[in-house]
């Protein structure tokens, strides 16, 4: 049996949302049977599954055996549970969205992490299309960890599916929503069959443009235009005279502040930074 687990310590990072519709996804896959399992006090997760009429993916239970992959949903805060939870994780995915305070709260789950020697993957959830900070995000998130290829936006099809007790991909299938959980789903997929060794996991197809989404500012439903050529002149006027510039030097700025590479959102402490 193959273990997911989404854990943050920012709470609204998504991790409910996205372990019902990775595991739905991973059905859908042919990678079941899947089990939700859910460790979170509030019950979101298991409120969710009451409302779905379908019978799958299974909500597990004590006992519950035969299961292929475990998706484990947990608390929004660090506690002894959550680093149990973490001890029996093939891979630990840790959904952050594109801002400060949430790049700053995913030390402490990246602590747990590298404490029980798990794998880590970055998902930049919930971004704003066409952002510059999400391909700050992503970055910056890179230094610490394996960013997953794919970037989720921000939109309301997106939460408003979990309502009735189903997944977007089940609401709106043609939804560029929906591509953008199936294409991670499938990476997720492949991490988890190299990782286990697990040959019969990896996926039949797999997108060709995983290795820019994630490092892109500019994922969206629709292409950047190619650009025009530029116009032909025959008579050229005289350059310009030459003019010198001397530039100013900077310092290592990092995407959300700070002058010191070392002042990284997840480094150090607030009073060790430079003012």
């Amino acid at each position: 049996m193959h273990v997911l687990v989404l854990a943050s310590q920012k709470g609204g990072s998504g991790k409910t949302t996205l372990s019902g519709h990775l595991a739905v996804e991973a059905e859908l896959a042919g990678m079941g049977p899947v089990a939700l399992i859910d460790t979170d006090p509030q019950g979101s997760l298991s409120h969710w599954w009451n409302a779905r009429r379908s019978a799958t993916p299974h909500f597990a239970k004590v006992g519950l055996r035969g299961i292929r992959l475990a998706v484990i949903d947990t608390p929004p805060a660090i506690t002894a549970s959550i680093a149990q939870v973490v001890a029996h994780a093939d891979l630990v995915a840790i959904p952050t969205r594109p801002s400060p305070h949430d790049l700053r709260a995913v030390g402490a789950t990246v602590d747990i992490a590298e404490r029980h020697g798990k794998p880590v993957l970055f998902v930049v959830n919930a971004a704003t299309p066409r952002a510059r900070i999400t391909g700050e995000a992503a970055i910056a998130l890179s230094q610490h960890g394996t960013v997953a290829p794919v970037t989720l936006h921000h939109r309301v099809d997106f939460a408003a599916s979990m309502v009735d007790g189903r997944t977007v991909g089940e609401v709106v299938p043609k939804s560029q929503s929906t591509k953008e959980v199936r294409d991670l789903w499938l990476y997720i997929q492949e991490r988890l069959a190299r990782l286990t060794g697990d040959v019969a996991f990896l996926p039949e197809v797999r997108p060709v443009h995983f290795a820019t989404d994630a490092l892109s500012a500019l994922s969206d439903d629709k292409a950047l235009p190619e650009p025009e050529p530029p116009p032909v002149v025959e008579d050229l006027p005289p350059p310009l005279p030459e003019r010198r510039f001397v530039a100013e030097r900077r310092s290592n700025v990092t995407p959300f502040g700070g002058t010191d590479r070392r002042a990284h959102p997840f480094g150090r402490r607030a009073a060790d930074r430079p003012q």
